[in-house]
């Protein structure tokens, strides 16, 4: 399993529920074509975080590298309802900075350790 991050930051003008809803109906989409396995939205609380965090972090679960290269091939498709549902979304954004994350140990690197 591989995540996918997306630490965000919206524009001022731009509601978080408008927001929130706009993203789980684009996700959602793409979870129904199986091109992701699931996804997460998490907002600050409280305001706790140091300057380093955005308001949102999104986390997006893709089985594997081949997964989440389906993704990005299916966003880039001529196809009306993504495009809309990722306007939607991105309209709304000033900043979104990505990752990708692996489970660590991963199952690889802990067999390898094991004959040492």
């Amino acid at each position: 399993m591989n995540l996918y991050t997306c630490s965000i930051e919206l524009k001022k003008e731009a509601k978080s529920l408008v927001f929130a809803k706009a993203l789980a109906e684009w996700m959602d989409l793409l979870k129904s074509r199986d091109v992701i396995v699931d996804w997460h939205l998490y907002r600050r609380k409280l305001g706790l975080s140091s300057d380093r965090h955005t308001d949102f972090l999104l986390n997006i679960e893709v089985e594997d590298m081949g997964q989440l290269d389906r993704a990005f091939r299916t966003l880039v498709q001529p196809d009306e309802e993504i495009e809309q549902l990722y306007n939607a979304v991105h309209n709304q954004i000033v900043t979104a900075d990505v990752g990708l994350y692996r489970r660590f140990p991963d199952p690889e690197r802990a067999e390898r350790v094991a004959f040492f």
